[in-house]
């Protein structure tokens, strides 16, 4: 029996200590999975406080950034602050937030620049149109009235005019007017009667064919290409320095249009944003152009795009800017024999003549330097010499006494004037400036742009 009660004795006691080990292992498991459960939390709540950091910085510094670095490609846009700290799933969801509120900014703004766009070209044409209409009234009040601040009206309205045309051309709307083929060199005196420092312009003409003109539908547009950059020239390069076009023709590739200042130059940043805009880049957003608009170059490169010009822009020997205009071989022709170029039009370099004495030179002295690309221009008269003043070599003149100046024979010479302005503006197609003993006024323009 005693070797019974012991094995009962073994056997409870190895049900006891099997259950005090179960009991154990069961404790050590509950704290093994509290402590894993306490670490989770803990995780999860550090993953929490991570995202809603990145998210506080989503809406804080990275869309901001990303709508920021739209206009301005230099800015730069923050990544996540802790990536280790949120699963990809979260950061790509963060990142594809990004790309969505870019996307809706650019459609946005989109948008908005279209509708500014419709509407400015609404009001240029309506404006354009009261413009031309005003043109026509002060053609005929000069034919009316011998009054020297009609054609300063008239120079003023043209530059209007040339702002407003820029205005529409900028924003895909028709140029405004239509033009028949037109000699290249009246083109280019077109284009110098539209800027407020017309007079510094000097135009030297090396084309081999003076009767070279443009197409028809492509006239107007290099005259409003070219206005705009003689106005950036003469509003960049100093008062007392001139503006010097060149016009060279070329075998298969076309004609050239090259223009030179002595102004302030750019430097690398500018011209390289100034070669963008001229190379005609697909979009031109208003709202890139600065405050106030610099509409120069990307009116010239709207026109590059729609035409099919070719506009470059590199340093001067002259010390500022070259710009060189580029017009296709299939936009020019000649023209026939029986058309009459404008009097204004210089005369090939190579083929000059020396000019000769107008008619009327006895009554209207010329200036002591002619200028080939000179416009219609108003000069006073230099106070007549006394019979005792004249040097002894005036005896080599004619001995007849010149007749005095009378009132018929001054508005005569005015009409002369008036006529020929109005025979130039006919070939031109658009009114030369007037030239005034008024100073120059440059700041009415407004040609501060680029």
């Amino acid at each position: 029996m005693a070797w019974i009660l012991a094995l009962i004795a073994v056997v409870a006691a190895v049900v006891g200590f099997t259950r005090a080990y179960r009991t154990g292992l069961s404790e050590q498991q509950a704290v093994t999975r509290a402590e894993l459960a306490e670490r989770q939390a803990k995780a999860a709540e550090a993953r929490t406080a991570a995202l809603l950091d990145e998210i506080r910085q989503l809406a804080r510094r990275r869309i901001p950034a990303a709508a920021l670095a739209l206009s301005h490609p230099s800015a730069t846009v923050p990544g996540l602050r802790e990536a280790a700290e949120v699963d990809g799933g979260a950061a790509l969801l963060l990142t594809e937030a990004v790309q969505a509120a870019r996307t809706a900014v650019l459609e946005e703004r989109g948008r908005v620049d279209a509708a500014a766009r419709a509407a400015m070209r609404g009001t240029s044409a309506k404006i354009q149109s009261l413009l031309n209409q005003s043109q026509q009234l002060l053609h005929e009040l000069q034919h009316e009235y011998d009054d020297p601040r009609i054609l300063q009206l008239d120079f003023r309205n043209e530059l209007a005019l040339r702002r407003t045309q820029s205005t529409a051309v900028l924003c895909d709307a028709w140029p405004g007017l239509a033009r028949q083929n037109s000699p290249l060199v009246e083109i280019v005196l077109g284009a110098q009667s539209r800027v407020a420092g017309y007079e510094r312009i000097k135009v030297s003409n090396h084309l081999r064919d003076e009767r070279l003109a443009l197409a028809a539908r492509a006239a107007e547009p290099l005259a409003i290409a070219l206005a705009e950059l003689l106005a950036n020239a003469t509003a960049y390069s100093h008062p007392d320095t001139d503006v010097q076009v060149t016009v060279q023709q070329s075998g298969g590739r076309g004609a050239f249009l090259v223009v030179d200042d002595a102004g302030i130059g750019m430097d690398e940043d500018a011209l390289e944003r100034a070669r963008a805009l001229l190379a005609g880049p697909s979009e031109i957003l208003l709202t890139e152009l600065g405050d106030p608009p610099q509409t120069g170059f990307a009116v010239v490169g709207r026109l590059v795009v729609q035409y099919g010009f070719e506009c470059h822009i590199e340093a001067s020997p002259f010390g500022g800017m070259r710009t060189i205009l580029r017009v296709p071989a299939h936009l020019l022709t000649v023209l026939d024999e029986d058309r009459n170029l404008s009097a204004l039009a210089p005369a090939p370099v190579t083929a000059a003549a020396p000019a000769q004495p107008a008619p009327a030179a006895r009554e209207t002295p010329a200036p002591a330097a002619a200028e080939p690309s000179g416009l219609p221009s108003r000069r006073r008269r230099a106070p007549r010499r006394t019979p005792g003043a004249a040097p002894a070599a005036r005896t080599a003149e004619p001995s007849a006494a010149q007749p005095a100046r009378t009132p018929e024979a001054a508005g005569a010479s005015w009409a002369a004037l008036q006529q020929g302005t109005l025979n130039g503006r006919s070939v031109t197609g658009r009114p030369p400036a007037p030239e005034t003993d008024a100073p120059d006024h440059q700041d009415d323009q407004g040609d501060d742009e680029k």
